[in-house]
């Protein structure tokens, strides 16, 4: 399964807020779809990466199922 815990952590790291992702041209509805842990497109994921200058692994990771 896809986990979105780096993100959390990336952007607490960084002191970036969903509102500051927002001002970037994030979209809101997007982000709170990630933290419903919904699937996203590598295009998000891309956009997040910019946005937040950071690598891939820094938005998401792979866990095994239980």
């Amino acid at each position: 399964m896809i986990s979105y815990e780096p993100l959390f952590k990336t952007m607490k790291e960084k002191k970036i807020t969903s509102y500051k992702l927002q001002k970037a041209g994030f979209s809101r509805a997007t982000y709170y779809s990630i933290k419903q842990g919904n699937s996203i497109s590598t295009n998000t994921v891309n956009q997040l990466c910019r946005i937040l200058k950071c690598g891939v692994a820094d938005i998401i990771e792979y866990r095994e199922d239980d």
